[in-house]
């Protein structure tokens, strides 16, 4: 496994990624596949020099991506960065969650980011873990935010100071 900074032929398999997430509705608030189209310009809002996005590739495929977003555009906030991490199904359990999430904590401070912030749902235990593994902890909560299928759920806010 390797990690390495997203180029545009990436975003193919990270859009097919994020999809292959919708489904089990743990990970995302999107209930419908989007488009490459629709993420040409997230994609490119990503900068290698302050909000990167970074691809996991397992023999030549990337089966995982993590992606550093400015947390709320405000100024004060310009050294918090926002945490999006998915790696594809057939990979899970495998460590790349787990490598990504630290090679984001190592490069933070070289961008400049103290605070990393990741949203994630309350029922999503793996996730949950994952984070704390990584010395994440919960910062607070938004009962309730969230309706998946007419249900509910909860969306937590994780945090770790990297500074």
């Amino acid at each position: 496994m390797s990690i390495r900074p997203a180029t545009m032929d990436d975003l193919g398999p990270i859009v097919s990624i994020y999809n292959a997430s919708i489904p089990a509705r743990m990970a995302t608030a999107d209930t419908q596949p989007v488009s490459v189209e629709s993420r040409t310009t997230w994609f490119k809002e990503h900068s290698p020099e302050r909000h990167p996005l970074w691809v996991a590739e397992v023999d030549g495929t990337v089966a995982g991506w993590l992606g550093l977003a400015a947390f709320y555009g405000r100024p004060a906030y310009a050294h918090t960065a926002e945490v999006s991490l998915y790696v594809h199904p057939d990979q899970q359990r495998r460590g790349l969650g787990s490598a990504l999430l630290r090679h984001a904590v190592a490069e933070a401070p070289r961008l400049g980011i103290e605070t990393l912030l990741a949203f994630i749902f309350a029922h999503n235990s793996p996730s949950l873990v994952l984070f704390s593994r990584c010395a994440f902890a919960r910062w607070g909560a938004l009962p309730r935010v969230a309706v998946l299928d007419g249900v509910r759920r909860d969306l937590l806010i994780i945090g770790r100071s990297v500074a």
